[in-house]
């Protein structure tokens, strides 16, 4: 029976984990945490959008962008990233200069935020889960 409490533990994790990479600070509204998850959803997309703005949809170059400084930090913004990607393959929305490199690093910086509150939102289901297992 304890290893199944584990499971159950693991997959509680996963879930918030899951639903707070699809939605930022989803997360925390799965456990109850209203007010954070607004604090976070709201930071996260007004940071990401802003960036949007400053460098236009161009900004978001999943194939030609350098994998660990942008590709990888926007992708964590949400599974959406992926899909406004797809509509930039192939330079169909060219950004240059000061735009595109302020655009990236908001863009960038709110997917790290949404990193942090995803293993903020992990490791609160985690202690949530040891406190209901007794342990």
């Amino acid at each position: 029976m304890a290893r199944r409490s584990k499971e159950n533990q693991a997959l509680f994790m996963l879930i918030v984990g899951l639903l707070a990479w699809l939605v930022p600070g989803a997360g925390h509204f799965a456990l109850k945490e209203k007010k954070r998850s607004i604090i976070i959803f709201a930071t996260i997309v007004l940071t990401f959008c802003v960036g949007l703005y400053v460098g236009s949809i161009g900004v978001i170059d999943l194939v030609g962008a350098t994998p660990w400084y942008v590709a990888l930090a926007q992708i964590m913004n949400s599974p959406m990233v992926a899909l406004l990607g797809r509509l930039t393959t192939g330079g169909a929305y060219p950004v240059y200069g000061w735009p595109n490199e302020i655009g990236q690093i908001y863009t960038s910086t709110a997917g790290l935020l949404n990193l942090l509150c995803i293993v903020n939102a992990v490791y609160l289901a985690h202690l949530r889960s040891a406190e209901t297992a007794g342990g």
